[in-house]
């Protein structure tokens, strides 16, 4: 999976965009960070939203 792109996920409430390849390092998220590696506890940082209500992102 490490050689794979980076992916990109949106919240469906407010918008909000995780990116792998930025991660969020104010939040302790290293860059590169996978999706699958954040918690299942892991919330939007924008509104607390769940990881489940967040969609991936089609080029």
């Amino acid at each position: 999976m490490s050689d794979a792109e980076y992916r990109k996920y949106e919240c469906v409430i407010c918008g909000y965009i995780y990116d792998e390849a930025l991660g969020i390092p104010d939040d302790g998220i290293p860059p590169g960070t996978r999706w699958e590696d954040l918690p299942d506890t892991w919330e939007c940082p924008d509104c607390g939203i769940s990881k489940s209500d967040f969609d991936l992102m089609e080029d």
